[in-house]
């Protein structure tokens, strides 16, 4: 049990800002282990989030309520994912070539392709959920975060990880076990049932196939996955998960 708390703590200590013990520290092999609650990190986050809107669509419009619920979550992560997806944009859009592209996402520098691909994801998150009604917002933010952190988990086991050192000094699961995937596929899937639309599922099919694509992608052109390329993949996945929504809430 004192193990299995030391992978949880694990993995909240790299992929959020929840303080925790100083006796908890950068193992890789915790690291590895801790992929399991990638999902399980999806719904705190997504938790926060969803109690940031709540309380403050109290108080201010709904778009206020949505845009301080956003960065909400990206106070939380540190940035993490978002910072990947603008390396990922930054490295696929300026490089030609393997070494390149890598090159290009281990600069912690930003380009022009990464500045204008996150603000657009964000744009795009943001306008996706402002059509939405509020009462479902908090549940489709749960589900959101941990839907896309369990599909961002899945290259972990269907692709190379194609870097031998971090980048930036970012933690990276390079492996996940059959057992490591179902926990995560449990707590990436089961906030589904709290979203108040039973079509929601569908939503899977659009994120599956953005995944599929990426997963394409990256091994095209690097031969397999970075931790960015995790990064960009949730994020992506993410905001296909609140288009899905807006569609199935508008013609369902």
């Amino acid at each position: 049990m004192k193990r299995e708390i030391q992978v949880f703590l694990t993995a909240v200590m790299f992929f959020t800002k929840i303080p925790c013990p100083k006796w908890v520290d950068h193992s890789p092999e915790f690291l590895n282990e801790s992929a399991r609650y990638f999902s399980l990190m999806g719904i705190i986050v997504g938790s926060v989030g969803a109690g940031v809107f709540w309380g403050f669509n109290l108080i201010f419009p709904q778009p206020i309520a949505i845009l301080l619920s956003m960065l909400a979550t990206i106070w939380l992560t540190g940035a993490f994912h978002e910072d990947g997806l603008a390396d990922m944009f930054d490295g696929f859009g300026g490089g030609w070539t393997k070494e390149k592209i890598l090159s290009i996402m281990k600069d912690s520098r930003i380009g022009t392709f990464g500045v204008a691909g996150l603000a657009g994801i964000l744009a795009l998150k943001f306008v996706s959920l402002n059509e939405l009604p509020s009462a479902a917002i908090p549940f489709l933010l749960i589900a959101g975060h941990a839907v896309s952190r369990f599909l961002a988990t899945t290259l972990i086991m269907t692709h190379d990880y194609v870097r031998g050192e971090p980048s930036k000094a970012k933690p990276v699961a390079k492996k996940m076990s059959p057992f490591s995937i179902t926990v995560s596929a449990v707590f990436g899937l089961l906030p589904l049932l709290l979203v108040p639309h039973y079509w929601i599922w569908l939503s899977l099919i659009p994120m599956v196939a953005v995944l599929v694509y990426l997963g394409y992608f990256f091994n095209k052109w690097i031969g397999g996955h970075t931790g960015d390329c995790s990064g960009a993949t949730q994020q992506l996945t993410e905001v296909t998960f609140y288009l899905s929504a807006v569609v199935i809430w508008t013609f369902i």
